[in-house]
């Protein structure tokens, strides 16, 4: 063959390569997630994201969105993924209200928290987050973005790490808007760590963000905390909100949370603590950890052993 022919042959390859890519590119957007706000109580919307992982299909958004509107304005908690998922979720909030957007509030530092900031500061909304957000953020965006490149491709483009315009800094904050109470309470971090609550005393609607999963397990990450986990669910216990909006899996209520996050928890850290104080190895602690209580929770059996072998290490510190 010579070696024209053999040039024309391979390009002809490449092509035919990038343009099944391209199509099954297309095939997904195609098949893209629907941004829904269902009502939670009056004036206050949850859109329930997948529960499995970050695809093309569901665009990065596999967790849950926040919406308030007030008269005076609506206010979105978590800012999902991307440019584009976030301009989804705008387009969503105008099907439900007419009101303006105000706020963006990121509940955490998971991409699908913060990701979409990109898109609103475009639109001149106020971005809020808490301010032991702002080191993980700076550290890990352009790694998030990486990542969800790889799994969504072009639907990434636009997507810069952009961060909040207001941090707020104590423990607990209150603002007002349309006479609307939006307290803020952060307790040491979760998942990540700027977790932090959305509280909304008049309808009695916890916004959790990743410090309450049900229906499928929490991960614990190298960056997470489970000491403070859980002192940021005692705070979800005393406020014994009517309803929670997790940050993953379906509005629930304060038992169903209890039983899939913090009695998960509780039961890790102390088989943890028990193996670290008596001198267990680390592949013995995990193995010897009881997980049939949770195994019905989805990813379970994959997550159990990372959770377990973090919060070993993390008790290993304290």
């Amino acid at each position: 063959m010579s070696r024209t022919a053999y040039s024309f042959r391979f390009i002809r390859s490449q092509s035919a390569r990038w343009l099944i890519i391209s199509l099954g590119f297309l095939a997904g957007i195609a098949q893209a997630v629907e941004v829904r706000f269902e009502p939670v109580a009056e004036g206050v919307y949850a859109h329930i994201g997948d529960m499995g992982p970050r695809t093309l299909a569901n665009e990065g958004l596999n967790a849950n969105i926040g919406l308030v509107v007030t008269p005076a304005g609506a206010v979105l908690i978590d800012s999902g993924a991307t440019f584009a998922s976030a301009r989804k979720i705008h387009e969503a909030i105008r099907r439900v209200t007419s009101q303006p957007l105000r706020w963006v509030v990121n509940t955490g530092g998971q991409d699908h928290r913060w990701l979409g900031n990109s898109y609103f500061k475009t639109q001149g909304v106020e971005i809020i987050a808490h301010a032991q957000a702002e080191a993980d953020m700076r550290n890990r965006g352009g790694e998030q973005v990486e990542g969800l490149r790889a799994s969504l491709g072009p639907l990434t483009q636009g997507t810069v790490p952009t961060l909040p315009t207001r941090w707020l800094a104590k423990p607990d904050e209150r603002l007002e808007l349309g006479g609307v109470v939006f307290e803020f309470k952060y307790r040491g971090g979760a998942h990540t760590p700027g977790d932090m609550l959305v509280w909304l005393p008049q309808k009695q609607v916890l916004f959790s963000g990743d410090v309450v999963y049900v229906d499928r397990l929490l991960g614990v990450l190298p960056f997470s905390q489970t000491k403070p986990w859980l002192a940021t669910f005692a705070e979800i216990e005393k406020l014994a909100p009517a309803s929670i909006v997790p940050g993953h899996g379906r509005v629930t209520d304060l038992r169903t949370a209890q039983a899939d996050t913090r009695d998960y928890l509780l039961a890790l850290r102390a088989h943890m603590k028990k193996a670290v104080d008596d001198g267990v190895e680390i592949s013995a602690a995990i193995k010897s950890f009881d997980a049939r209580p949770f195994m019905h929770l989805l990813n379970a059996a994959e997550l159990m052993p990372g959770n377990a072998s973090r919060t070993y290490l993390e008790l290993e510190r304290e």
